[in-house]
Protein backbone atom coordinates (compact mmCIF):
# COMPACT_ATOMS: atom_id res chain seq x y z
CA UNK A 1 0.00 0.00 0.00
CA UNK A 2 2.74 2.47 1.00
CA UNK A 3 4.73 1.76 -2.15
CA UNK A 4 1.64 2.30 -4.29
CA UNK A 5 0.94 5.67 -2.64
CA UNK A 6 4.54 6.82 -3.18
CA UNK A 7 4.44 5.77 -6.84
CA UNK A 8 1.20 7.66 -7.36
CA UNK A 9 2.57 10.80 -5.71
CA UNK A 10 5.68 10.69 -7.91
CA UNK A 11 3.50 10.10 -10.97
CA UNK A 12 1.60 13.30 -10.18
CA UNK A 13 4.68 15.47 -10.72
CA UNK A 14 4.59 15.51 -14.58
CA UNK A 15 0.85 16.24 -14.53
CA UNK A 16 1.41 19.01 -12.02
CA UNK A 17 4.19 20.57 -14.14
CA UNK A 18 1.98 20.40 -17.25
CA UNK A 19 -0.89 22.10 -15.41
CA UNK A 20 1.41 24.93 -14.29
CA UNK A 21 2.77 25.24 -17.83
CA UNK A 22 -0.73 25.57 -19.25
CA UNK A 23 -2.03 28.01 -16.66
CA UNK A 24 1.02 30.31 -16.80
CA UNK A 25 0.78 30.59 -20.58
CA UNK A 26 -3.01 30.65 -20.89
CA UNK A 27 -3.73 33.38 -18.33
CA UNK A 28 -1.55 35.67 -20.37
CA UNK A 29 -3.82 35.12 -23.36
CA UNK A 30 -6.60 36.99 -21.53
CA UNK A 31 -7.30 40.16 -23.55
CA UNK A 32 -5.88 43.29 -22.01
CA UNK A 33 -2.99 43.84 -19.64
CA UNK A 34 -2.68 44.65 -15.97
CA UNK A 35 -0.12 47.29 -16.95
CA UNK A 36 -2.81 49.17 -18.88
CA UNK A 37 -5.09 49.02 -15.84
CA UNK A 38 -2.33 50.29 -13.56
CA UNK A 39 -1.50 53.11 -15.95
CA UNK A 40 -5.17 54.14 -15.93
CA UNK A 41 -5.07 54.13 -12.14
CA UNK A 42 -1.86 56.13 -12.31
CA UNK A 43 -3.73 58.87 -14.13
CA UNK A 44 -6.24 58.93 -11.30
CA UNK A 45 -3.61 59.25 -8.59
CA UNK A 46 -3.41 55.56 -7.81
CA UNK A 47 -0.56 53.36 -6.60
CA UNK A 48 1.67 54.13 -9.57
CA UNK A 49 1.01 57.87 -9.63
CA UNK A 50 4.72 58.77 -9.47
CA UNK A 51 4.89 59.02 -13.26
CA UNK A 52 6.72 55.77 -14.00
CA UNK A 53 6.20 54.26 -17.43
CA UNK A 54 5.08 50.91 -18.80
CA UNK A 55 8.56 49.38 -18.84
CA UNK A 56 9.18 50.28 -15.21
CA UNK A 57 5.84 48.81 -14.11
CA UNK A 58 6.50 45.59 -16.01
CA UNK A 59 9.94 45.33 -14.39
CA UNK A 60 8.55 45.92 -10.90
CA UNK A 61 5.89 43.25 -11.41
CA UNK A 62 8.27 40.75 -12.98
CA UNK A 63 6.43 40.80 -16.31
CA UNK A 64 9.36 42.02 -18.40
CA UNK A 65 10.91 38.54 -18.63
CA UNK A 66 9.89 36.14 -21.42
CA UNK A 67 6.95 33.91 -20.51
CA UNK A 68 9.06 30.75 -20.31
CA UNK A 69 11.38 32.46 -17.81
CA UNK A 70 8.34 33.48 -15.76
CA UNK A 71 7.21 29.85 -15.88
CA UNK A 72 10.54 28.55 -14.57
CA UNK A 73 10.54 31.13 -11.78
CA UNK A 74 6.95 30.28 -10.91
CA UNK A 75 7.66 26.53 -10.68
CA UNK A 76 10.68 27.24 -8.48
CA UNK A 77 8.55 29.39 -6.21
CA UNK A 78 5.75 26.81 -5.97
CA UNK A 79 8.28 24.10 -5.04
CA UNK A 80 9.32 26.34 -2.15
CA UNK A 81 5.70 26.96 -1.21
CA UNK A 82 5.71 30.50 -2.63
CA UNK A 83 2.84 31.12 -5.06
CA UNK A 84 3.81 34.75 -5.54
CA UNK A 85 2.10 37.99 -4.61
CA UNK A 86 -0.92 39.81 -5.95
CA UNK A 87 0.07 42.26 -8.67
CA UNK A 88 -2.28 44.88 -7.24
CA UNK A 89 -1.54 45.02 -3.53
CA UNK A 90 1.46 42.67 -3.23
CA UNK A 91 -0.29 40.46 -0.68
CA UNK A 92 0.82 36.79 -0.72
CA UNK A 93 -1.41 34.64 -2.93
CA UNK A 94 -1.47 31.88 -0.32
CA UNK A 95 -2.85 34.33 2.24
CA UNK A 96 -5.58 35.58 -0.09
CA UNK A 97 -6.61 32.04 -1.05
CA UNK A 98 -6.48 30.81 2.56
CA UNK A 99 -8.91 33.58 3.55
CA UNK A 100 -11.44 32.43 0.92
CA UNK A 101 -11.05 28.63 1.13
CA UNK A 102 -13.15 28.14 4.30
CA UNK A 103 -16.16 29.88 2.75
CA UNK A 104 -16.04 27.92 -0.51
CA UNK A 105 -15.30 24.69 1.39
CA UNK A 106 -18.41 25.17 3.53
CA UNK A 107 -20.60 25.76 0.49
CA UNK A 108 -19.06 22.82 -1.40
CA UNK A 109 -19.37 20.44 1.56
CA UNK A 110 -22.99 21.41 2.13
CA UNK A 111 -23.63 21.02 -1.62
CA UNK A 112 -22.17 17.51 -1.62
CA UNK A 113 -24.21 16.53 1.45
CA UNK A 114 -27.33 17.95 -0.24
CA UNK A 115 -26.63 16.05 -3.45
CA UNK A 116 -26.05 12.76 -1.59
CA UNK A 117 -29.25 13.15 0.45
CA UNK A 118 -31.19 13.69 -2.78
CA UNK A 119 -29.36 11.52 -5.33
CA UNK A 120 -28.86 8.23 -3.49
CA UNK A 121 -32.50 7.74 -2.38
CA UNK A 122 -33.79 8.90 -5.76
CA UNK A 123 -31.44 6.58 -7.66
CA UNK A 124 -32.21 3.58 -5.44
CA UNK A 125 -35.98 4.06 -5.59
CA UNK A 126 -35.86 4.60 -9.32
CA UNK A 127 -34.00 1.30 -9.76
CA UNK A 128 -36.17 -0.67 -7.34
CA UNK A 129 -39.38 0.56 -9.01
CA UNK A 130 -38.01 0.21 -12.53
CA UNK A 131 -40.42 1.11 -15.37
CA UNK A 132 -43.15 2.06 -12.91
CA UNK A 133 -44.77 5.49 -12.55
CA UNK A 134 -42.44 6.46 -9.69
CA UNK A 135 -39.42 5.57 -11.82
CA UNK A 136 -40.64 7.71 -14.72
CA UNK A 137 -41.32 10.63 -12.36
CA UNK A 138 -37.90 10.48 -10.70
CA UNK A 139 -36.10 10.13 -14.02
CA UNK A 140 -37.97 13.14 -15.40
CA UNK A 141 -37.00 15.20 -12.37
CA UNK A 142 -33.35 14.15 -12.79
CA UNK A 143 -33.33 15.17 -16.45
CA UNK A 144 -34.90 18.50 -15.47
CA UNK A 145 -32.17 19.05 -12.86
CA UNK A 146 -29.45 18.39 -15.43
CA UNK A 147 -31.08 20.64 -18.04
CA UNK A 148 -31.58 23.76 -15.93
CA UNK A 149 -28.37 25.84 -15.68
CA UNK A 150 -27.09 26.88 -12.27
CA UNK A 151 -27.54 30.59 -12.84
CA UNK A 152 -31.23 30.02 -13.59
CA UNK A 153 -31.74 28.09 -10.35
CA UNK A 154 -29.84 30.73 -8.39
CA UNK A 155 -31.82 33.57 -9.95
CA UNK A 156 -35.07 31.75 -9.22
CA UNK A 157 -34.10 31.31 -5.55
CA UNK A 158 -33.48 35.05 -5.33
CA UNK A 159 -36.51 36.31 -7.30
CA UNK A 160 -39.40 33.93 -6.65
CA UNK A 161 -39.50 34.20 -2.82
CA UNK A 162 -39.55 37.96 -3.24
CA UNK A 163 -42.41 37.87 -5.75
CA UNK A 164 -44.51 35.22 -3.99
CA UNK A 165 -43.92 35.76 -0.27
CA UNK A 166 -42.18 39.12 -0.01
CA UNK A 167 -39.00 37.46 1.31
CA UNK A 168 -35.64 38.81 0.26
CA UNK A 169 -32.35 36.94 0.29
CA UNK A 170 -29.66 38.72 2.28
CA UNK A 171 -26.55 39.61 0.29
CA UNK A 172 -24.57 40.86 3.27
CA UNK A 173 -21.97 38.30 4.21
CA UNK A 174 -21.87 37.37 7.88
CA UNK A 175 -19.02 35.25 9.22
CA UNK A 176 -19.52 32.18 11.38
CA UNK A 177 -17.94 33.92 14.39
CA UNK A 178 -20.29 36.89 14.09
CA UNK A 179 -23.59 35.03 13.81
CA UNK A 180 -23.62 31.25 13.14
CA UNK A 181 -27.33 31.14 12.31
CA UNK A 182 -27.14 34.03 9.83
CA UNK A 183 -24.01 32.49 8.32
CA UNK A 184 -25.74 29.15 7.72
CA UNK A 185 -28.76 30.88 6.20
CA UNK A 186 -26.41 32.72 3.86
CA UNK A 187 -24.58 29.64 2.52
CA UNK A 188 -27.66 27.42 2.18
CA UNK A 189 -28.97 29.01 -1.09
CA UNK A 190 -25.69 28.62 -3.06
CA UNK A 191 -25.30 25.11 -1.63
CA UNK A 192 -28.78 24.24 -2.89
CA UNK A 193 -27.90 25.56 -6.35
CA UNK A 194 -24.72 23.48 -6.55
CA UNK A 195 -26.19 20.42 -4.80
CA UNK A 196 -29.27 20.29 -7.00
CA UNK A 197 -27.28 20.20 -10.21
CA UNK A 198 -24.85 17.65 -8.83
CA UNK A 199 -27.61 15.39 -7.48
CA UNK A 200 -29.29 15.04 -10.88
CA UNK A 201 -26.34 13.35 -12.58
CA UNK A 202 -25.44 11.31 -9.49
CA UNK A 203 -29.03 10.03 -9.20
CA UNK A 204 -29.02 8.81 -12.79
CA UNK A 205 -25.67 7.07 -12.29
CA UNK A 206 -26.89 5.49 -9.04
CA UNK A 207 -29.97 4.13 -10.81
CA UNK A 208 -27.88 2.68 -13.65
CA UNK A 209 -25.45 0.95 -11.31
CA UNK A 210 -28.22 -0.34 -9.05
CA UNK A 211 -30.00 -1.89 -12.04
CA UNK A 212 -26.78 -3.63 -13.02
CA UNK A 213 -26.00 -4.90 -9.53
CA UNK A 214 -29.56 -6.12 -8.89
CA UNK A 215 -29.11 -8.58 -11.78
CA UNK A 216 -26.03 -10.23 -10.24
CA UNK A 217 -26.05 -13.83 -9.03
CA UNK A 218 -25.22 -12.97 -5.42
CA UNK A 219 -28.32 -10.77 -5.23
CA UNK A 220 -30.50 -13.64 -6.43
CA UNK A 221 -28.77 -15.86 -3.86
CA UNK A 222 -29.48 -13.37 -1.08
CA UNK A 223 -33.14 -13.29 -2.04
CA UNK A 224 -33.26 -17.09 -2.25
CA UNK A 225 -31.99 -17.27 1.32
CA UNK A 226 -35.08 -15.37 2.41
CA UNK A 227 -33.46 -12.02 3.20
CA UNK A 228 -35.87 -9.12 3.33
CA UNK A 229 -35.81 -6.88 0.24
CA UNK A 230 -34.60 -3.76 2.09
CA UNK A 231 -31.63 -5.76 3.42
CA UNK A 232 -30.84 -7.07 -0.07
CA UNK A 233 -31.07 -3.61 -1.63
CA UNK A 234 -29.31 -1.53 1.04
CA UNK A 235 -26.72 -3.95 2.43
CA UNK A 236 -25.77 -6.06 -0.57
CA UNK A 237 -26.64 -4.09 -3.72
CA UNK A 238 -26.11 -0.46 -2.75
CA UNK A 239 -22.60 -0.92 -1.34
CA UNK A 240 -21.33 -2.41 -4.61
CA UNK A 241 -23.22 0.08 -6.75
CA UNK A 242 -21.60 3.01 -4.96
CA UNK A 243 -18.09 2.45 -6.32
CA UNK A 244 -18.52 4.49 -9.54
CA UNK A 245 -20.79 6.92 -7.68
CA UNK A 246 -18.00 7.69 -5.20
CA UNK A 247 -15.67 8.32 -8.15
CA UNK A 248 -18.09 10.79 -9.72
CA UNK A 249 -18.65 12.61 -6.43
CA UNK A 250 -14.92 12.86 -5.80
CA UNK A 251 -14.23 14.37 -9.19
CA UNK A 252 -16.94 17.00 -8.82
CA UNK A 253 -14.47 19.31 -7.07
CA UNK A 254 -13.74 21.09 -10.36
CA UNK A 255 -17.44 21.26 -11.15
CA UNK A 256 -18.16 22.68 -7.70
CA UNK A 257 -15.44 25.31 -8.15
CA UNK A 258 -16.84 26.23 -11.57
CA UNK A 259 -20.34 26.33 -10.16
CA UNK A 260 -19.19 28.38 -7.19
CA UNK A 261 -18.15 31.14 -9.59
CA UNK A 262 -21.81 31.55 -10.56
CA UNK A 263 -23.33 30.83 -7.14
CA UNK A 264 -20.96 33.08 -5.21
CA UNK A 265 -21.47 35.89 -7.69
CA UNK A 266 -25.27 35.66 -7.46
CA UNK A 267 -25.35 35.48 -3.66
CA UNK A 268 -22.33 37.75 -3.00
CA UNK A 269 -20.38 35.05 -1.17
CA UNK A 270 -16.69 36.00 -0.70
CA UNK A 271 -15.23 32.64 -1.69
CA UNK A 272 -12.74 31.34 -4.22
CA UNK A 273 -15.22 31.75 -7.06
CA UNK A 274 -15.52 35.50 -6.60
CA UNK A 275 -11.78 35.81 -6.01
CA UNK A 276 -11.13 34.00 -9.29
CA UNK A 277 -13.54 36.12 -11.34
CA UNK A 278 -12.25 39.33 -9.78
CA UNK A 279 -8.65 38.32 -10.47
CA UNK A 280 -9.42 37.48 -14.10
CA UNK A 281 -11.10 40.85 -14.55
CA UNK A 282 -8.18 42.71 -12.96
CA UNK A 283 -5.58 40.55 -14.80
CA UNK A 284 -4.05 39.50 -11.47
CA UNK A 285 -2.18 36.52 -12.91
CA UNK A 286 -0.59 35.12 -9.72
CA UNK A 287 -3.96 34.71 -8.00
CA UNK A 288 -5.52 32.99 -11.03
CA UNK A 289 -2.49 30.70 -11.28
CA UNK A 290 -2.54 29.96 -7.57
CA UNK A 291 -6.22 29.01 -7.50
CA UNK A 292 -5.92 26.73 -10.54
CA UNK A 293 -2.72 25.03 -9.36
CA UNK A 294 -3.92 24.48 -5.79
CA UNK A 295 -7.26 23.16 -7.02
CA UNK A 296 -5.54 20.74 -9.41
CA UNK A 297 -3.31 19.49 -6.60
CA UNK A 298 -6.37 18.91 -4.44
CA UNK A 299 -8.14 17.04 -7.25
CA UNK A 300 -5.15 14.75 -7.79
CA UNK A 301 -5.03 13.93 -4.08
CA UNK A 302 -8.76 13.23 -4.13
CA UNK A 303 -8.19 10.82 -7.03
CA UNK A 304 -5.64 8.96 -4.92
CA UNK A 305 -8.04 8.77 -1.97
CA UNK A 306 -10.77 7.46 -4.27
CA UNK A 307 -8.51 4.66 -5.48
CA UNK A 308 -7.74 3.75 -1.87
CA UNK A 309 -11.43 3.82 -0.94
CA UNK A 310 -12.16 1.11 -3.51
CA UNK A 311 -10.60 -1.40 -1.14
CA UNK A 312 -13.26 -0.70 1.43
CA UNK A 313 -16.17 -0.75 -0.98
CA UNK A 314 -14.94 -3.81 -2.89
CA UNK A 315 -12.49 -6.17 -1.12
CA UNK A 316 -11.39 -7.51 -4.51
CA UNK A 317 -9.86 -4.12 -5.30
CA UNK A 318 -7.72 -3.95 -2.17
CA UNK A 319 -4.09 -3.08 -2.81
CA UNK A 320 -1.43 -5.43 -1.50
Amino acid sequence: MGKYVIQRLIGMIPTWLLIMFMVVFMVRLIPGSIVDLLLEEQGGGGKYSDGIGRADIEKRLGLSDPVYIQYVKYVGGVVRGDFGNSLWDQQPVTKLIAERVPVTAQVALLAIVTSIMIAIPVGVMSAVYRDKPLDYLLRSVSILGISIPGFAIGTAIVIFPTLWWGMTVSFKYVGWAEDPIAHIKLIIPPAIVLGTQLSASVARLTRTMMLEVLQEDYIRTARAKGLHEPVVVLKHALKNALIPVVTVLAFQVNALLGGSVVAETIFAIPGLGRLLTGSITSRDYPIVQGIVVMTSMFVMLIALLVDLSYGYLDPRARLK
